[in-house]
C-alpha cells in the first residue's frame, strides 16, 4: 500500500466514515470518539511528514544525506578557498546550506557562526 492511500483511509476513519463504503459510522462507534478521532488525525499528520523513500530527490539537492567522500571534500575546500559562498557551494555539491556549513566547520574553515577562519594553506 502506498502512503497516500494509507493517509486517505486514516482521514476517512478520522472523519467518521467507512473508507470503503463511505457510510457514516454510528454515534457509538469508536471512530466517533473524540480521542480516537484526534489520534487518527495525529497519525495522518505524522504519516504526511514521513519522507517517502521512493520519492525522487528534491531537484538541486540530489546529494542530500549522502556521505561525503575524500574527493568531494577536497573540491569543497578548494572552492571555498577560491572564494565561493556557502550558497554557491550548496548548488555545486547539490546539498543543503546547512550541510555545507557543517562540513566547512568540521574542517575548521569557518566557525559555528559562519565566520571564515584564516588558513595559511589548503592542506587540511
Amino acid at each position: 500500500m502506498d502512503k497516500s492511500k494509507a493517509i486517505t483511509i486514516i482521514e476517512a476513519l478520522a472523519n467518521g466514515t467507512d473508507p470503503i463504503t463511505g457510510e457514516i459510522f454510528p454515534p457509538n462507534s469508536p471512530y466517533q470518539q473524540v480521542d480516537v478521532v484526534r489520534a487518527l488525525f495525529m497519525a495522518s499528520d505524522a504519516l504526511k511528514k514521513v519522507k517517502d523513500k521512493n520519492a525522487p530527490p528534491v531537484q538541486g539537492l540530489e546529494n542530500r544525506g549522502k556521505p561525503w567522500d575524500e574527493a568531494e571534500d577536497e573540491k569543497l575546500k578548494d572552492a571555498f578557498l577560491e572564494g565561493k559562498t556557502i550558497d554557491e557551494l550548496a548548488k555545486i555539491h547539490m546539498r543543503t546550506r546547512g550541510s555545507i556549513h557543517a562540513r566547512l566547520e568540521k574542517h575548521q574553515f569557518i566557525d559555528r557562526f559562519g565566520n571564515r577562519i584564516v588558513h595559511a594553506s589548503k592542506s587540511q
